[in-house]
């Protein structure tokens, strides 16, 4: 499927992919980064979205600071509610699908099965409150918006940005020759976002709107994860368990995340493969020069 479509967040973890990915697959694809439009100023994302006349329009912008968040609510509710907002109103009037990437943080970790999207939310953190908003604005202006709810983003494109991610956190860690303590009581679904970006243009081109959740596949501990990627790389640090209770942070985290991805595998789309095959690619990709 060719067209024409704008993708803002185009610099971050998500978006590097995500870029790559349309082209490939013969989209035009314009990208917008953090100092291009600002996404709080609705005339601005109007204009760039108008400019650009896109057929689909992919939201990986996001402020996530999780435990900032607390201190400056405002300022995540800004960018990740009100500025999808600003984005749903501007392909409303240019007739273009928006794609929404949200969080397992919206669920308050309380079940203990994967999550389906037919779950109730209910967020515990300013961040999460501030992601729900985002989903609801765009299903209250887009009769046709598809929600991509993931988990724990992680992929190449976390060499070159800011704030990296886990597996990069995770091997600075190591190299520091001191034990690396890791929650092992918090269960997520970790993504790797290449495929997280060629699952969500399979829904695109499929036609798919509503809420999907594309996790990362089986259920893992933070802990087990980092034990995961050190096999993966090759190292053996220390790494010892700890608990919410040693770990505390400004922001209530969902213990237990993991998302269903059977809505997603029922259209026919590939399951996402075993992690330890996921970091296999992901360190072989690692040691590339960043693209």
């Amino acid at each position: 499927m060719n067209g024409q479509a704008v993708v803002f967040g185009a610099a971050g973890q998500l978006g590097v992919d995500l870029v790559r990915e349309l082209l490939s697959r013969g989209y035009t694809a314009r990208g917008f980064d953090r100092g291009d439009v600002d996404l709080t100023d609705g005339a601005s994302v109007e204009s760039a979205i108008a400019d650009c006349e896109p057929d689909v329009v992919f939201n990986c912008a996001a402020y996530n600071q999780v435990d900032v968040a607390e201190r400056e609510p405002e300022a995540a509710f800004l960018v990740n509610a009100l500025a999808v907002r600003h984005m749903a109103v501007a392909c409303r009037q240019a007739g273009a699908r928006l794609v929404q990437f949200s969080t397992d943080y919206v669920f308050d970790g309380y079940a203990r099965h994967p999550y389906v999207e037919d779950d109730h939310p209910h967020p515990l953190s300013a961040y999460a409150v501030s992601k729900l908003a985002g989903e609801l604005y765009a299903q209250a202006y887009l009769d046709d918006a598809l929600i991509v709810r993931t988990s724990g983003v992680f992929g190449p494109g976390g060499r070159s940005t800011p704030r990296g991610n886990f597996v990069e956190t995770m091997m600075r860690l190591a190299g520091s020759q001191q034990p690396i303590r890791v929650v092992a009581d918090h269960v997520a679904s970790p993504t790797f976002a290449p495929l997280l970006a060629a699952r969500a243009a399979d829904l695109v081109e499929r036609g798919q709107s509503g809420v999907f959740h594309i996790g990362g596949g089986a259920p893992i501990s933070w802990f087990q994860f980092a034990r995961l990627i050190f096999q993966a790389a090759g190292v053996d640090p220390l790494v010892l368990a700890t608990n919410q209770r040693e770990y505390r942070t400004a922001a209530r985290r969902p213990q237990y995340s993991a998302l269903s991805n059977a809505k997603m595998e029922r259209l026919g789309l590939q399951p996402m493969p075993p992690m330890a095959e996921v970091l296999e690619r992901y360190f072989a990709e690692r040691v590339q020069p960043a693209r």
